[in-house]
């Protein structure tokens, strides 16, 4: 479908950073607006395919509310730049993050090929809105991703259009992209991406393209490339906040109690290293194992919570942003008086492959997750929503969960006694230690299961040490 400006613009202009959110994603908030430039052949409509060249492996969406400029501008001020906007639709700011090395900044072929700018399907008369009114929405297959409104701007609409016109001369029909909210990640072939933005009743619809396998690009150039740092700024917070854990390590782990490993992390002075209060929803044969996402709410404030706990709020973000082998971890500040999550979003998390979740807060719908295929452990079921107590505030920062200080990318390990932190740097050595730990436990158990006194056996003695390591042979430990 054709996109509904009708005559190309003479230039599409981008905000790197604009969204609070988005720039607490990014850790940097600017002081100043910054831009880059797409080439009007980028526009596209709703309907359109998304291509991602064949080669590249991480295309991004970002939902943004763009500006269609009315009348021609060249350094208005910030009081008069409104009045030159005309209208104002949904965008989708659409890139491949493995071309952006060849760009050094410019975006040009990362953010700048042909159908990457989808914008519509309706116009709304920026006349007849409050441009710090406007509810920006995007959805991935069906499911909410983005989430956000422009009250609280970095730089509002106004700002934007004044600074760009001291130097850049806006004419009729320009398209101004505002910046992205939090949540904007990587999407396959196969994958609708749908962006919306509202004002009040008003709305333009959903603009709505799905990605395809595009063709590869001829082989001279710069050809698709993707480094681990690239992956990480794609994928967003998430992928920053806990790398895969090493499929060998999760294995070994699992063979470990968390009896021992905190018996381990003692002998090396880390003394607050359990997450205390918290019991497995699953009954006593649960295990996990996995990396920590963190989510931290705050106590419930009633003016506050529309604008914190509505819509893609950080508990929902925070789902959405687990990747396969995570472990969502949530500070409810041991406030158990209300639910922190309940089996839908439970069951969310467990379609992305989290390793489990722990909240030293409250659990709704008890029975139904404890069914699940999903290791969740907590401090109480509770029939309350979370509006009860807490406001769900951010997500991929040290939290204190059950008393101890959880990072994101921490090791989390639970079973039936409960959960251990283990940071990552010291997991290699208390999987040894902790081995040859249960090794000596399971030899003095069967020694004192035949009826040796404990004395110099528990803890293994001397006496004993020839005995074990024959032992160890014979079990070929």
């Amino acid at each position: 479908m054709p996109h509904p400006l009708g005559d190309r613009p003479s230039k599409i202009i981008a905000v790197h950073l604009n969204f609070p959110s988005r720039a607490k994603e990014r850790g940097r908030t600017p002081s100043e607006p910054s831009y880059f430039v797409k080439p009007p052949s980028s526009l596209a409509g709703t309907g359109d395919p998304l291509g991602r060249p064949a080669g590249c492996e991480l295309m991004t969406f970002e939902g943004e509310i763009a500006l269609v400029i009315g009348r021609r501008a060249h350094r208005v001020t910030p009081a008069e730049a409104w009045e030159h906007v005309g209208w104002v639709t949904a965008a989708n700011d659409a890139g491949v993050h493995d071309m952006k090395y060849a760009d050094r900044g410019s975006n040009l072929r990362s953010k700048g090929a042909d159908g990457f700018t989808p914008i519509g399907p309706r116009l709304l008369d920026a006349r007849a809105v409050d441009p710090h009114g406007l509810r920006i929405r995007t959805w991935v297959n069906g499911e909410p991703v983005q989430d956000d409104t422009t009250d609280t701007l970095l730089f509002p609409f106004a700002t934007l259009v004044a600074d760009l016109s001291r130097l850049v001369t806006l004419e009729a029909g320009d398209v101004i992209l505002t910046g992205t909210p939090a949540g904007a990640s990587v999407v396959s072939p196969g994958d609708t991406v749908e962006v919306e933005v509202t004002a009040g009743d008003a709305s333009t619809g959903r603009l709505s393209n799905t990605v395809v396998e595009a063709d590869a690009l001829p082989g001279w150039g710069a050809m698709p490339k993707a480094a681990e740092a690239d992956r990480a700024d794609a994928w967003g917070s998430a992928y920053r906040a806990a790398p895969a854990l090493d499929e060998d390590l999760a294995a070994a782990l699992r063979e470990l109690s968390t009896a021992t490993l905190s018996s381990q992390m003692r002998k090396r002075g880390l003394q607050h290293m359990s997450v205390d209060g918290v019991h497995p929803a699953g009954g006593a044969g649960v295990k996990m194992v996995g990396t920590a996402h963190t989510l931290r709410y705050l106590p419930l404030r009633e003016d506050l919570f529309e604008r914190y706990g509505g819509g893609m709020n950080a508990q929902k973000r925070a789902v959405e942003e687990l990747r396969p082998g995570q472990v969502l971890v949530m500070d409810a500040r041991r406030d158990a008086s209300a639910g922190t999550i309940g089996d839908i979003l439970a069951l969310r998390a467990q379609r992305r492959g989290a390793a489990g979740v722990v909240t030293d807060g409250g659990l709704r719908d008890s029975a139904t997750v404890a069914g699940m295929d999903l290791p969740v452990f907590h401090a109480g079921a509770h029939p309350a929503v979370l509006g009860r107590r807490h406001v769900p505030w951010d997500t991929g920062l040290p939290i204190s969960c059950g008393g101890a200080l959880v990072q994101p990318g921490d090791i989390l390990v639970g079973d039936a006694d409960g959960v251990v932190v283990i940071p990552p740097d010291l997991a290699a050595e208390l999987v040894r230690d902790s081995a040859e730990q249960e090794a000596q436990e399971r030899f003095i158990t069967e020694r004192v299961a035949a009826g040796e006194p404990i004395e110099g056996l528990y803890p293994l003695g001397p006496r004993w040490r020839a005995a074990y390591e024959t032992w160890r042979r014979d079990h070929d430990l």
